[in-house]
């Protein structure tokens, strides 16, 4: 995709929208933003593409049944807030497609979804055979039962790694703000930022934080991580605000596209890079060090001289020099408890003393990503 003109034609496209977007002042969902949108979306649809919508709103939603009126600060409550709000949010969505006869699916989403080989390929499956049977998917983190080990932490960067996961064209950033501005929208003289075609272009940018609302937990900052994350491995990504979803939709320029700067890799290692929350360390000895990040090997056992933290096989780890510098992260193969008994041994003698399936590496060079300096 060269250029936002591209996006009136993209065959797949992702589409985040945020929390105080969809709610109304008085507190829960505002059903005629929620159509709106449904709207602009249903217009991608109707010419032959494809749409996957991610859509904060869940705890939002759940707010007003439970006489909260404002998002809960513990996670127990945000949890049940979700719980309550998460089916009356993908019902808004059903009615508003009803008149067109076009279904919807819900899909929950926790970290461990795009970490775990298996979980990211069935949530992949999912995802396209939704997409295949014509179904607009409503992804959401589930707030239900992540904890705070395994969140996302929001959904701009959910939004860019469910993009990576479906192999989108672009990604769509939808917020309550109509552009990045090199200040506060909000201060005289702010302008409009049309494109960041790399990082250089947002050294001048003041970034700030959550909205006023306080339904959300995003904010520019975040947003700008999730294009980030999406184009420096090959994703263009336009940022504007819903009440411009249609327009920015249609190719229109509006907002701010930021252009695709990398190559694409996998999604898991796009999270393990940007997004995971490590379990634990490995310390490597200087052989390990240049064997991972020189030759792209895996890490053997015997390359490591300690361990610390209390992960559990397929767990994601940080793996560090002797000076405790992060060169690489991973998934580990096995739990932490049996690792020390590996250190520094061979994995034929490791065969040989502990018995069969002890002779894998610890780190399989697919499932490890190097860390930039």
């Amino acid at each position: 995709m060269r250029g936002r003109a591209d996006l009136a034609s993209a065959r797949r496209v992702v589409v985040k929208v945020g929390s105080s977007s969809l709610t109304s002042a008085a507190g829960g969902l505002d059903e005629d933003r929620l159509g709106a949108l449904v709207t602009a979306l249903q217009a991608v649809r109707g010419r032959g593409g494809q749409v996957v919508l991610v859509s904060s709103g869940a705890i939002a939603a759940g707010l007003a049944p439970l006489g909260l009126v404002r998002r809960p600060r513990d996670l127990a409550t945000q949890q049940a807030a979700a719980s309550v709000g998460q089916g009356l949010l993908v019902a808004a969505y059903a009615r508003a497609l009803a008149p067109v006869g076009a279904a919807v699916g819900q899909v929950l989403l926790t970290a461990d979804d795009v970490v775990r080989r298996g979980h990211y390929r069935n949530a992949q499956r999912t995802l396209e055979r939704l997409l295949h049977l014509q179904v607009l998917p409503v992804v959401n983190e589930n707030d239900t039962v992540a904890t705070d080990e395994i969140r996302f932490g929001d959904n701009d960067r959910l939004a860019a790694l469910v993009a990576h996961l479906v192999r989108a064209d672009a990604l769509v950033l939808l917020s309550d703000v109509d552009a990045l501005h090199d200040g506060p929208p909000s201060r005289p003289g702010s302008r409009r930022v049309p494109l960041v075609a790399s990082p250089a272009d947002l050294a001048a940018v003041e970034v700030g934080g959550a909205g006023a609302a306080g339904v959300g937990t995003g904010g520019m900052a975040t947003k700008l991580d999730a294009a980030a994350l999406a184009t420096s491995s090959g994703i263009p990504a336009l940022l504007t605000s819903a009440a411009l979803a249609a327009a920015g939709l249609a190719g229109q320029d509006v907002g701010t596209w930021f252009a695709a700067t990398g190559r694409r890799r996998p999604t898991r290692l796009l999270w393990l890079a940007h997004a995971a929350r490590t379990r634990g360390t490995l310390v490597l000895d200087d052989g390990a060090v240049r064997a991972v990040r020189e030759r792209g090997a895996s890490l053997l056992p015997a390359g490591v001289r300690a361990t610390t933290g209390g992960f559990a096989a397929g767990d994601p780890v940080d793996l560090v020099d002797g000076t405790g510098h992060v060169l690489a992260r991973g998934l580990v193969g096995f739990d932490a408890e049996e690792v020390p008994a590996m250190l520094g041994r061979s994995t034929a003698e490791l065969a040989r003393s502990l018995g069969p399936g002890h002779d894998r590496v610890l780190v399989h060079r697919d499932d490890l990503v190097l860390v930039p300096r």
